[in-house]
């Protein structure tokens, strides 16, 4: 069986691949996202990710539809206790920004469209410079002393507001980050490695990176005059055109040749193996697809894999 991985200095222990629900709701509808979170579960699975506003991006939703059919399912399957949730504020178009009266007003929504008792991670989704740090982190510790949020973390966010609010944690005894969600994969290094990763490091915090795929571009799938279907394809498709994509594709099909394992079990594969990262974030929108990404739980690649795969990504 997979072994769990501590996050940050938390008692949370997760699967290696946290399943993103950003596309249950959006390009998945209620029965195949229930089938993707049972296929999951069964396979030791227990990282579940998702935000208030997904998926009000998508045309007719209104925001929240993927934290009710997290909310559905666990009800049906009767497994709260067995499934780490992790949900984030900002952004649903109702809840907007980062107030203390936001934060907690989004937090009971949040709840009741889960249909639980608690959070188990928090995430503050898009960092707010307009508010102070005391604000979001005293709101942020209201909810975890209520009993509503066990553990609270931060997604895009500086290494600046990081620090000052670390530093608040720590002065005034409140609740204290315990992981970060940054934009993270091979082909987008510079968004977290350096200061960022280096404060995670120095202070505990694991890091569960989104764009893990880098919009799928890191399956493999995106190949030069090919048509790919789907609504991600441009923001893969741009990769194709940068010396570093070929270089990544390229390193990628010998190691993923190597392991006789798909493509993207191998992007996450480095992904996973890098400091301070405890579990990438990846969605399937239909059940063929997830295989691939729970390959990463058993896909141990040899340092010199890890290093070819680096050097092509620099």
């Amino acid at each position: 069986m997979t072994s769990l991985r501590k996050l940050g200095r938390s008692d949370l222990e997760v699967f290696p691949l946290s399943l993103g629900g950003n596309v249950f709701g959006w390009t998945a509808d209620e029965a195949t996202s229930f089938a993707v979170l049972d296929a999951y579960t069964a396979a030791g699975g227990n990282f579940v990710d998702t935000a208030d506003s997904y998926s009000a991006f998508a045309p007719g939703n209104q925001g929240g539809e993927s934290e009710t059919i997290i909310g559905k399912w666990v009800k049906a399957r009767g497994n709260r206790s067995d499934v780490v949730i992790a949900t984030k504020v900002s952004q649903h178009p109702e809840f907007q920004g980062l107030s203390a009266a936001n934060i907690k007003a989004a937090a009971d929504a949040s709840l009741r469209r889960l249909g639980t008792d608690h959070i188990d991670l928090y995430y503050t989704h898009w960092d707010k410079v307009e508010v102070p740090v005391e604000e979001i982190i005293g709101a942020l510790d209201e909810l975890v002393r209520a009993g509503k949020v066990r553990h609270i973390a931060a997604s895009n966010i500086t290494p600046e507001r990081l620090r000052a609010s670390l530093d608040l944690s720590d002065r005034e005894g409140l609740a204290r980050y315990v992981a970060l969600q940054p934009h993270y994969n091979l082909v987008s290094r510079d968004t977290y490695e350096g200061e960022l990763s280096e404060l995670a490091a120095q202070e505990g915090l694991a890091a569960v990176p989104y764009f893990a795929l880098a919009a799928g571009f890191l399956t493999g799938k995106y190949r030069p005059g090919t048509t790919v279907d789907s609504p991600r394809a441009k923001g893969a498709e741009k990769h194709l055109a940068t010396e570093r994509g070929q270089q990544v594709l390229t390193a990628l099909d010998e190691v993923a040749q190597a392991h006789d394992a798909p493509v993207a079990t191998v992007a996450l594969a480095w992904l996973a193996a890098q400091p301070t990262v405890a579990a990438p974030i990846a969605s399937a929108r239909s059940l063929e697809q997830l295989p691939a990404l729970l390959g990463v739980a058993e896909l141990e690649l040899t340092d010199t894999e890890i290093a070819r795969l680096t050097q092509a990504s620099a």
